[in-house]
């Protein structure tokens, strides 16, 4: 098995409506629960938006920390899911589902280096 990260992006600002978001929570936990019980699932969470980063970094020998996020850019990361699963192609299945759930932001789907530690 190997470890992948489903990586959800989202536009930075407020989020949708209730009316608009509800629906789309509640079918994101249920891909959650299909894979839970399907036994891929590993951890998953939602993030704070980048306005709640800190950026800690070495310079001259010292450690330099600052508010706000690494990049800027016009989407984040919102939150991650992390999966244990035979490949690619069964990873990719999985975040099909989840971009399926969240109608239209992309699903970064990323492999982790060796073999999946659980």
């Amino acid at each position: 098995m190997k470890n992948y990260l489903l990586a959800l992006h989202q536009p930075v600002g407020d989020p949708p409506p209730p009316e608009v978001l509800g629906p789309i929570m509640d079918d994101l936990r249920a891909v959650e629960e299909e894979m839970k019980a399907a036994g891929v699932w590993v951890f998953s969470g939602g993030l704070h938006g980048p306005e709640a980063s800190t950026v800690v970094r070495m310079r001259e020998g010292d450690v330099l920390t600052t508010d706000g996020p690494y990049a800027e850019g016009k989407e984040h990361l919102g939150g991650i899911v992390v999966i244990a699963v035979a490949d690619l192609d069964e990873a990719l299945a999985w975040a099909a589902k989840q971009a399926a759930a969240v109608r239209v932001l992309p699903i970064e789907v990323r492999p982790f280096q060796g073999e999946a530690r659980n």
